[in-house]
């Protein structure tokens, strides 16, 4: 049985399925419980991807990530409460359709719209990277440079409200990339003499200290006797024919927009649920139902979260630039097992490749029946006090970081980055931005020094061809708009200011 030139036996296998099904009900536990959330349950199964071929390991970590952006629906509907950032949009709706005696309505409402986004970002996957990847092939050093300062950029700029905070996040991520021993000089950077770090800083417990550890240390401080509470009765309600067709139109904008949203480096699922709302709300009939318990208000958040999981695939498979800082873990999945993402793995990789573009269909279509099945189970979960998940995902952590390398340093080193990541979380500075800088410093620094290294320093390297001048007009065009933008929102603030002070004048 082929399909567009793969093999799909080779997708149906007891171990790719089993992985799938581990995947999605992981991600709709860690997406359903607030303070978890979806990268988190991705960081905590990475370790596992290491005793498994590579298509099962990525399959199960994929299907965690389509499953967590539904399951962060699931508490924001019944209580409010967003479980993962992409949710946040849903709750307006979400919660008042809930609240109106409709729980399993609004579940149903999110379910079938997330789904349908997934596959969305499913079709966009297949059929956009494998053209991108192609134009890609035509890069050369000083490309792919460039291609990693946008995708810098990308998470600097647009990723979080503080631009400063983000771009020092930036650099955090930057200095951790370089740790280890250089490549091509054999010095060693920032090891402080320690030999564990002469290979770089372990992928597993930066990423699960980062993400988990740290977020355990917020659960704590905000107290370990928290739970919530929710009516669990009215449930299991399906969706009639006439209220599937008025989710149509919102959903195909959700859809749109998160597979656009989701191609932007940075962007990501959490500004794409905004977006989507934004867009159906105002090119609503009936406007005046949003935030009231608009159904309409529902499939648009959550077709687009979904659709921008499929959408941050595409410049990360033809590229090699992780799209969001779930992608990112990822990403590490492809390290561990020796595989490069970026143009190439399309020949070189063929099978696992396709076998992706297929398998995230198939995460979906998993994800809604399992959906459908065990919601009411999984909302069942959020009664759990913070003191019982604290231990078990603490254990888990822990068990994760030691079985990668075997090493007790790792345990001490998560616990630090866990310490340091916990603060900076205070601070509100940009952990995504962290990550997918870490992830893009040697793609970075190797071509850099390549692209000099073949034209004798001659910078004008970076300047030679026209997707070079494309790529570096994009980055001045991006800052342009950036500061453009900052000079905007400074006079409007100032004008504001002034037109208060001469009202008080008046008075």
């Amino acid at each position: 049985m082929e399909t567009l030139g793969h093999d799909l036996q080779n997708l149906f296998t007891i171990t790719n399925l089993l992985c799938i099904l581990l995947g999605t009900l992981v991600g709709m536990v860690f997406g359903a419980l607030p303070g978890l959330g979806t990268v988190i349950a991705v960081a905590l199964l990475l370790p596992v991807t290491f005793t498994l071929p590579p298509l099962a390991g990525i399959l199960m970590l994929l299907a965690t990530y389509q499953a967590g952006e539904y399951g962060g629906s699931i508490s924001a509907i019944l209580l409010g409460v967003p479980g993962t950032p992409q949710a946040a949009a849903t709750v307006i709706d979400g919660h008042a359709m809930a609240m109106n005696d409709s729980p399993g309505k609004a579940l149903s409402y999110s379910l079938l719209s997330s789904s349908i986004g997934g596959i969305f970002g499913g079709m966009v996957l297949i059929f956009v990277s494998v053209p991108l990847a192609e134009f890609a092939l035509n890069f050369g050093s000083p490309e792919y440079f460039l291609l990693g300062v946008i995708g810098l950029m990308a998470v600097g700029l647009l990723s979080g409200r503080d631009k400063v905070k983000s771009l020092i996040s930036v650099v955090l991520g930057l200095m951790a990339g370089t740790v280890g021993v250089d490549t091509l000089t054999g010095v060693n950077r920032a090891t402080f003499n320690q030999p564990e770090l002469m290979d770089g800083i372990n992928l597993v417990a930066f990423l699960v200290g980062m993400f988990a550890i740290s977020e355990l240390f917020l659960m704590i401080s905000k107290g370990l006797n928290i739970s919530y509470v929710a009516d669990y009765s009215k449930l299991k309600t399906g969706l009639t024919f006439r209220e599937i067709k008025n989710i149509i139109r919102p959903t195909t904008i959700g859809s749109l927009i998160g597979a656009g949203t989701g191609i932007l480096p940075g962007i990501g699922g959490g500004a794409s649920c905004w977006f989507a709302y934004a867009a159906v709300s105002k090119s609503s009939k009936n406007p005046e139902s949003f935030g009231k318990g608009c159904a309409e208000g529902i499939a648009a958040p959550e077709s687009s979260n979904n659709a921008s999981a499929g959408g941050a695939l595409v410049p990360f498979l033809a590229l090699g630039i992780p799209g969001s800082a779930a992608i990112a873990i990822i990403m590490g999945a492809f390290i561990m097992h020796g595989i490069q993402p970026g143009p190439n793995v399309f020949t070189a990789e063929r099978d696992l490749v396709y076998g992706i573009f297929y398998g995230f269909i198939l995460t979906t279509v998993a994800m809604y029946l399992i959906g459908r099945m065990l919601t009411p189970v999984f909302a069942r979960v959020l009664v759990v006090p913070n003191s019982f998940l604290v231990s078990i995902v603490m254990v888990l952590c822990l068990i994760g970081i030691y079985a990668s390398k075997s090493a007790f340093f790792d345990l001490w080193l998560a616990l630090g980055i866990g310490v340091t990541f916990y603060f900076l979380k205070r601070l509100q500075y940009s952990v995504s931005s962290v990550i997918i800088a870490y992830v893009l410093a040697p793609i970075i620094e190797e071509n850099f020094r390549r692209s000099l290294t073949l034209s004798n320093g001659n910078y004008g390297v970076f300047f030679e061809s026209i997707y070079s001048i494309a790529l570096v007009l994009m980055i001045v065009g991006a800052i342009s708009a950036s500061v453009y933008g900052d000079y905007k929102k400074r006079n409007n603030r100032a004008n504001s200011t002034d037109t208060d002070e001469r009202i008080d004048a008046k008075n």
